[in-house]
């Protein structure tokens, strides 16, 4: 019978329809993407990655943003349904452990967090805390003793726990040292450059101001290299600079920075969640995060 069927397709000249083999598979060839938001550096240079994937496999892809606290609970309590429209999903630091829960309370298909370790799916994620850690340790190197900490305040649209593990490995890095923790070179940078140049006028107003920082993002840093220009204080002369991200601006900046390599992890993802779809067991991966000492950072003196 399938002979005939194939002869008498030839005679006719038909060609299957693409779309209707797609549909006849039994999937729906879309694969479901969540973050907070998709402005942002880092879930933007993520979905870059991982659509490159996908549209290379035959997947669309279907966008859900979670830019406010009831965005993300409708999602969550939506989940069951929006699974239905898709094969697997990817989210982008929505950070639904947070909740305690598993991926299996909110998603009956393969799931591939980024940002964080969410049982019953797969992850990616980086150690923000030892990142954090060589950040300073490479501070301490050069001499540093009084190093300061612009840090990323906790959004209450965004349960993430980065900003403390950033913190606890400042902390680590200085207490390992022999270093006093001072509450007093730490300030809030808001995760924006105008927050960033605004904390380091604050810090360089303290009693014992710092010879160098350690911003918890790329873009707090940009705000604190123009804003040491614009006070007269060189760097790295006066004052080193390492950031957090290695953005696309960092090396034109000549930024020291910790590297999030957050293309290669949105590829990474997209060729997990491939591989869940087709059986593939559940896996960790913890990305290295590599300093990359540019021209913001040296010795006193």
């Amino acid at each position: 019978t399938r002979s005939r069927v194939l002869d008498a397709a030839a005679e006719l000249q038909y060609e299957a329809h693409p779309q209707a083999a797609r549909l006849a598979s039994g999937r729906t060839w879309t694969i479901g993407v969540a973050a907070p938001q998709f402005g942002a550096w880092f879930p933007s240079r993520a979905l870059g990655g991982i659509n490159s994937v996908f549209a290379k496999a035959g997947y669309d892809l279907l966008i859900s943003m979670m830019a406010t606290p009831e965005d993300r609970r409708r999602f969550l309590r939506e989940a069951r349904s929006f699974c239905r429209r898709v094969d697997g999903l990817v989210l982008i630091d929505t950070f639904v452990s947070v909740d305690g829960e598993s991926a299996e309370a909110f998603f009956d298909r393969p799931v591939v967090a980024v940002g964080e370790r969410l049982e019953g799916a797969s992850s990616i994620t980086i150690d923000n805390r030892l990142a954090a850690r060589r950040a300073v340790e490479h501070l301490i190197e050069l001499g540093h003793e009084s190093i300061g900490l612009v840090a990323g305040p906790h959004l209450p649209d965004l349960p993430t726990p980065v900003p403390e593990q950033r913190r606890l490995g400042y902390e680590d890095a200085l207490r390992a040292a022999g270093l006093p923790v001072d509450p007093e070179l730490v300030d809030d940078g808001g995760w924006t450059a105008a927050g960033g140049a605004a904390a380091l006028s604050k810090l360089l107003e303290r009693a014992r101001p710092p010879t160098a920082l350690f911003c918890m993002s790329d873009e707090m840093a940009f705000g604190v290299l123009r804003a040491a220009t614009r006070r007269g204080q060189a760097v790295p002369g006066d004052l080193s600079v390492v950031g957090f991200d290695d953005h696309d601006l960092a090396g034109a900046l000549g930024l020291t920075t910790m590297r999030q390599a957050v293309d290669e992890m949105g590829v990474r993802a997209a060729a997990t969640v491939l591989g869940l779809i087709e059986g593939a067991p559940v896996t960790d991966i913890t990305w290295d995060v590599p300093l990359l000492a540019r021209e913001t950072t040296a010795g006193i003196g």
